[in-house]
């Protein structure tokens, strides 16, 4: 049997057991487990693998021509990550992914995937469509984060990317899960007392409630935002 980490993954989505493990043989593809704080893919290195989030939750990390870090959009179960450098293999990228929990990634080589479809027949254009999917996914994320960056106000950052992450969790009560109040900083690229300040603000005037890694947004109260 396939392991249910791997059954649930977008990428083998209408794939039989037996698909999955024929893929696996065919492609060479393996899991790694990566522990927190660990750059999964580090700034400049050279990667041949396509890589598919098991497990855990990462960020992507851009650097500039000066050093200076940037932190991009979160990665989380499903996603595809050193697709870039895989593909274009290109010497080294300019982002890494660093591992925000304990993560779990599948990597599949690139040149393994491209010539097993052949032996793989139906099961290659299957992953083929799901890997697309994926793709298309993430870069919504990244026009999402950008999205995000462009409203100056912090207020409007935080509306926003609440609601963005409330539409892709569809919690029935409507809570949100945030990361905590440091890295919630680094992805809105702010201060964190002033983050702090802001959604201690939010609070009092009834627009949010939360706790240490959930918030809820009041939208009664969203068209007093101006």
């Amino acid at each position: 049997m396939v392991r249910g980490d791997l059954q649930d993954l977008p990428l083998f989505k209408d794939l039989s057991d037996e698909d999955i493990k024929k893929f696996l043989r065919q492609t060479g593809a393996t899991t790694k487990a990566y522990s927190r704080g660990t750059r999964v893919l580090k700034i400049y290195e050279p990667n041949a693998n396509i890589g598919v989030v098991v497990e855990g939750t990462a960020q992507i990390v851009a650097e500039d021509r000066m050093g200076n870090e940037t932190i991009g959009h979160r990665i989380e179960h499903g996603a595809i990550i050193g697709s870039t450098s895989a593909i274009l293999n290109l010497e080294g990228s300019p982002t890494a992914v660093e591992a925000l929990s304990e993560m779990k990634v599948l990597w599949i080589p690139y040149q393994a995937l491209i010539t097993a479809g052949p032996k793989l027949s139906r099961i290659h254009g299957i992953v083929m469509k799901n890997m697309l999917e994926a793709f298309c996914v993430k870069n919504i994320l990244m026009m999402e984060k950008i999205e995000v960056l462009s409203h100056r106000s912090l207020r409007e950052r935080v509306i926003l990317y609440l609601m963005q992450r409330e539409k892709r969790q569809q919690k029935p009560d409507g809570t949100i899960q945030v990361p905590g109040r440091v890295q919630l900083a680094k992805e809105l690229e702010c201060n964190r007392s002033a983050l702090t300040r802001e959604i201690s603000n939010m609070k009092h005037e009834g627009i949010l409630n939360c706790g240490r890694h959930w918030m809820k947004l009041n939208k009664d109260k969203l068209s007093d935002v101006g």
